[in-house]
């Protein structure tokens, strides 16, 4: 069974949920996300032999919510995974990610690759450093439209989501699921500043089978304190671009797992189809060609459980040995 608690990590305190013994692996949710999005990891992890523990980020869920923006950083996160992993008492364990989850477990494993013994990321690839801050890139390329620029504007998409918490959710992950129309076109997540996001995002009627009304409720309940935490990870893509400067060029070396679906958004943003073709070439450490998931939207360990689990403990059992 799940179980669940608080933990002191890195001057804050973090909710977690675990399950098994055996070396250590932590699954790191992403954007609105929380540690449910693993509910369908635990139980064949733990069969597999691992200790399993998914917390739910700072900014998110029962966490705290440090006011600071400047708290976000790449580098606090990073932070908070290293000292969690101390205070399971562990020395080593392996990180997966999804989502925003992902670029924290592979700058984990790019800034801490003696603490890392095994990283995948979902959805998102691992990051190699442009040569300009991102949100100038994205701000310039889309006249500002740009999802990113939008949640950067002080005070604005926290108060459009949190109208209806649970409509905004359903809206979300309908809309970047592989089950909404249009969702392989490789279309860009654009946003008029004027009327805001969910204004042109269906409302779905029934849910996706993958993801039922008890799942929308838990999601719910973890917003209950509001957006600005985990929108405050967004307002740091050009600080963490300035703090990553000394890793111009590095490459993670730790052994490595890319999972992506065909249908998902995140992957067609720009630079990123050719990015995941050029992967095995670029990073010596991927264990296998980045695994394309064909039908699958954004939400990866969530909609293709079983193919995620496979590639899992298939991944993580050949490198404990």
């Amino acid at each position: 069974m799940v179980e669940h608690r608080m933990i002191d990590v890195n001057g804050i305190r973090l909710h977690i949920a675990e399950e098994g013994e055996g070396p250590l692996v932590v699954l790191l949710h992403g954007f609105p996300e929380s540690w449910h999005s693993w509910h369908h990891q635990f139980g064949p992890l733990a069969a597999a032999g691992f200790r399993v523990v998914a917390p739910d980020q700072r900014g998110y869920g029962r966490s705290d919510r440090p006011d600071d923006v400047a708290a976000y950083s790449i580098l606090h996160l990073v932070g908070d995974v290293v000292g969690l992993i101390r205070a399971l008492g562990e020395e080593q364990a392996y990180v997966v990610g999804h989502d925003w989850g992902a670029p924290v477990a592979w700058h984990t494993a790019l800034l801490r690759p003696d603490v890392v013994l095994g990283v995948a990321g979902l959805s998102v690839p691992p990051p190699f450093r442009g040569s300009a801050p991102p949100l100038e890139v994205m701000e310039e390329r889309f006249d500002g439209r740009f999802y990113w620029n939008y949640f950067n504007l002080p005070g604005v998409a926290e108060a459009e989501f949190a109208r209806d918490t649970r409509t905004t959710l359903r809206k979300f992950f309908y809309m970047a699921s592989g089950d909404a129309p249009g969702a392989d076109e490789g279309r860009q997540p654009l946003v008029d500043p004027e009327r805001g996001w969910l204004a042109d995002l269906t409302d779905p009627e029934v849910l996706p089978e993958w993801f039922t009304e008890d799942d929308l409720d838990v999601l719910t309940e973890s917003f209950s304190g509001g957006f600005t935490g985990a929108l405050n990870w967004y307002r740091n893509l050009d600080r963490n671009w300035e703090l990553t400067a000394p890793w111009q060029g590095a490459v993670v070396s730790t052994p490595a797992l890319y999972v992506y679906g065909d249908r998902d958004l995140v992957p067609a943003f720009p630079g990123t189809p050719e990015l995941i073709e050029k992967l095995p070439e670029l990073m010596p450490s991927l264990r296998r060609k980045p695994i394309r998931l064909a039908g699958c939207g954004h939400w990866t360990q969530q909609e293709r459980p079983a193919e995620v689990n496979a590639a899992l403990i298939g991944f993580l059992t050949e490198l404990r040995g």
